[in-house]
């Protein structure tokens, strides 16, 4: 009742998100039902009804990956203080996003289901003619238990997937400052001040913790004189008033504190915020699309031998796609980077740190959408060079893979627009003119442009070489 109620009361912008959700449902839920209906009709070729059930894939991820995007942008669900006290913990707000989610998607499995038996005619009694009437199973009677597990294989694999991606993380405690901290061999996270290779072993170390311990408290001066001389004052071990053992790092840094909620700050003032690197996962993509490209050019070289090298097509196209996705944000973190190079001004260092700042939102889903223009690419490719007429279920296929993925891209903009308010509000109150933020919001996007446009067409180039032979 709580999902109910929070999806009839959210805004327009959030209900037409789920429209979407549910369109591509109906979708993806129609297909898998053409996919049925075929196997129904040609019980003799399992091998084709398998392969367009696992053509069925793309648009089935395309769907789920927008209904995550979907959930993670919608105000309603997003944990805020005092809702814990209601009985609305992050848990309680995972569930009524699954479950959101859940609904969506089972209004599409319906309509797929309402739009599919209209068009065998058990609604009407006149079957349609054209060129779905081979796919629908006309004359038959479909199996109740595969109409239901093929309607509900979207709501539950989309409601999973918000889930897992939604479900609450406790962060790791840091350390406080009377708390005991391991020696080198049984580390357990970093303390303040860091201790070199076999800091609390040299010489003098011990000494200088039973000298600290009997004697009295003294001053920071005394202490800091009866370090070790030499070139190992840098592990050397001093006491503090207490009576406790201190290792003095090679790292000069001073102490970290903790102000009233919880945040570590230096003791000369708040550390600045840097934006995250996200440029880790760029090799392992590079590597992924690269090996996708590969089996994607072998099924194309055995295509001739082989009587049905899709398998191996849609195989080489959904690694290409993965390894796009993980290259996206280090690519976008990269485009800030050349933006604020060779002394750049105010609106490009700006533009910049933006993007370094949005790149894990906004880079996967770009690279999902260079995936799929790829892949639109080369299947224009193959089409001029082969003449092959891709029919009306291919074309369904398409629009939903290409709709849910720059369905997901601008809600991933709209998600990173909401999370800069505050940043946005602080520079118009210091007096910056709305012109430079639209201006840098160009500047960002022909940035973007620059790099995954070549980006793009390179990868349609490679795929398209070995289908159009």
């Amino acid at each position: 009742m709580l999902a109910l109620r929070l999806t009839r009361a959210a805004r327009l912008a959030v209900q037409l998100r789920r429209l979407l959700v549910a369109s591509a449902s109906a979708g993806t839920g129609f297909l898998l039902l053409c996919a049925l209906g075929h196997a129904l009709t040609h019980p003799d070729a399992p091998g084709a009804s398998s392969l367009r059930l696992a053509w069925c894939a793309a648009p089935l991820a395309a769907t789920v990956y927008l209904a995550v995007a979907v959930a993670r942008a919608d105000p309603g669900t997003r944990p805020r203080p005092g809702l814990s006290a209601i009985g609305l913990g992050p848990g309680r707000l995972m569930a009524v996003s699954a479950t959101t989610t859940a609904l969506s998607a089972a209004l599409g499995s319906v309509a797929a289901l309402l739009g599919f038996l209209y068009l065998r005619g058990d609604l009407t009694g006149a079957p349609v003619d054209g060129a779905v009437s081979g796919v629908l199973a006309l004359g038959q009677r479909l199996p109740a238990p595969a109409v239901v597990t093929l309607l509900a294989l979207v709501p539950a694999a989309a409601s999973a997937a918000v889930a897992l991606t939604l479900r609450p993380r406790d962060p790791r405690p840091a350390p406080s400052a009377g708390s005991r901290r391991y020696g080198r061999f049984g580390a357990y996270g970093w303390g303040a001040a860091r201790e070199t290779f076999g800091a609390y072993g040299r010489y003098g170390a011990r000494l200088a913790s039973a000298s600290a311990s009997a004697s009295a408290p003294a001053p920071a001066s005394a202490s800091a004189s009866a370090q070790p001389a030499g070139g190992r004052a840098a592990g050397a071990a001093q006491a503090d008033p207490s009576g406790a053992l201190l290792t003095q790092a090679s790292d000069t840094r001073p102490p970290a504190t903790t102000d009233g909620d919880g945040s570590a700050q230096d003791a000369t003032g708040p550390a600045p915020v840097t934006p995250r690197s996200h440029t880790t996962l760029l090799p392992w993509g590079i590597a992924v699309l690269t090996a996708g490209l590969a089996v994607e050019t072998y099924a194309g070289d055995t295509a001739t031998r082989d009587a049905a090298p899709s398998a191996g097509v849609l195989l080489g196209w959904a690694l290409a796609t993965l390894g796009l996705a993980l290259a996206g944000p280090g690519l976008t973190h990269l485009c800030g980077r050349l933006l604020q190079a060779v002394r750049p001004g105010a609106l490009r260092l700006l533009a910049g740190r933006v993007l370094m700042e949005e790149s894990h939102r906004v880079g996967r889903p770009l690279g999902v959408v260079c995936a799929v223009a790829s892949a639109a690419y080369a299947a224009a490719a193959l089409h001029d060079a082969d003449a092959t007429d891709f029919g009306p279920l291919s074309v369904i296929g398409a629009v939903v893979v290409a709709g849910c993925t720059v369905a997901t891209l601008l809600t991933a903009a709209v998600e990173a627009k909401h999370a800069r308010t505050d940043t946005t509000d602080a520079l118009l109150r210091l007096g910056a003119p709305p012109t430079t933020l639209r201006a840098a919001a160009a500047l960002r996007a022909g940035a973007l442009l620059a790099v995954f446009g070549p980006l793009t067409l390179v990868v349609a180039q490679l795929a398209s070489l070995p289908l159009a032979r």
